[in-house]
């Protein structure tokens, strides 16, 4: 089982990876069980296909152990699905002892946490990702969040996991598509933090995308696992550093918003808002032409769906709502150069405008 340490004092925790994890996960969580309540948090096609095989493992090793399934989609993060989650909760019995684990994708692991983080004023939680993206990115660094009527993780919480479990055998049943959108933010960290690992995957794309060959794909997970747990390490709260992950989510989130959450997966998003803020780059920041049309042919191997038709005004409204705003400005994270990024907050409306009509084409 190979392992990353997310260093973060008396926070830190392991990110743990190996095929075939979930088969011993009774014996790997052992050491965690104290007499208390477990819940598995998760949605019904994934109890289906791996959790009940899960709770009836963690059954047979005496622990006990719950089950909350939370609505498909984006409409699992919202204030009115909590108040029935936290009422599960109460009548399960849990209280401050209680560990949940969440077994899906970037929703489940969005709500999981957050419960955790509020549920008697913070409790122990385990992600367990089963999607590509969810084993690169969201699962790892304890950003929690659900979303309000006029923005994407508006209400939300830091809240750290005890450990997280990657078994990228999950990925076995996983969508073309969902394989897709996961791609967009792994060429993310290759654009803000590696260069090298960017024109390597600018080579190997079909490969990936064929998710044929597990040595090259678990070497994939490890690395971007390694990038993040090193961001996280430095800045845990998104103070500084950390805020070079959002490359490519002002514009994502609010093409998200805009269009609706079932238009576009959250990474086909993220790799319209880096074609947005790769253009930006050139003008605002040093990236050159050459890097450029890198960045841009990388992302347009992808099998993007084609935009529908939007309203500019309305999308750069919600861009405006976004918590990624401050003092008025919209602040984006451009690329001076692969590999290297800084922080811009002086993008004009017209180049935004501009910017963004250029995904219409």
């Amino acid at each position: 089982m190979r392992k990353i340490t997310v260093s973060l004092g008396k926070k830190s925790y392991e990110i743990y990876t190996q095929f075939r994890l979930i088969d011993s996960l009774s014996t790997i969580l052992e050491p965690l069980k104290n007499n208390q309540k477990w819940v598995l948090f998760t949605q019904k096609n994934i109890l289906k296909t791996y959790g009940n095989k899960i709770i009836s493992q963690l059954k047979d090793a005496n622990f006990e152990i719950y089950q909350v399934i939370l609505n498909d989609g984006e409409n699992a993060k919202s204030l009115i699905a909590l108040q029935d989650i936290y009422s599960e909760l109460v009548k399960f019995g849990c209280d401050r002892n209680s560990t949940f684990i969440s077994l899906g994708g970037g929703v489940v692991g969005d709500v999981t946490g957050f419960v955790a983080a509020t549920f008697m004023r913070g409790v122990d939680y385990i992600q367990i990702p089963t999607t590509l993206l969810a084993m690169v990115d969201s699962s790892i660094g304890g950003k929690t969040g659900v979303n309000l009527n006029t923005g994407k993780n508006l209400v939300g919480a830091i809240w750290q996991p005890k450990a997280v479990y990657i078994d990228p055998k999950f990925l076995d049943s996983l969508p073309n598509r969902e394989v897709a959108s996961a791609i967009g933010e792994i060429l993310k960290y290759g654009a803000i933090l590696d260069k090298d690992f960017f024109v390597s995957l600018f080579d190997n794309l079909e490969r990936l995308l064929a998710l044929d060959d597990p040595v090259y794909l678990e070497e994939i997970i490890q690395r971007c696992a390694k990038l993040k747990a090193e961001i996280v390490s430095k800045d845990e709260t998104e103070n500084d550093l950390r805020r070079i992950l959002n490359f490519g989510h002002t514009i994502g989130h609010a093409l998200e918003k805009h269009l609706g959450f079932k238009i576009l997966r959250h990474g086909e998003a993220v790799s319209y808002g880096m074609l947005v803020a790769a253009k930006l780059s050139v003008k605002y920041s040093s990236l050159s032409l050459e890097e450029y049309n890198l960045v841009t042919q990388t992302i347009k191997k992808l099998p993007l769906p084609l935009l529908p038709q939007f309203n500019t005004n309305e999308l750069y409204e919600i861009l405006c709502r976004d918590k990624k705003v401050h003092n008025g400005r919209v602040i984006f994270v451009l690329l001076s150069e692969l590999g290297k990024t800084e922080i811009v907050d002086k993008v004009t409306k017209d180049d935004i405008w501009e910017a963004i009509n250029e995904l219409k084409n």
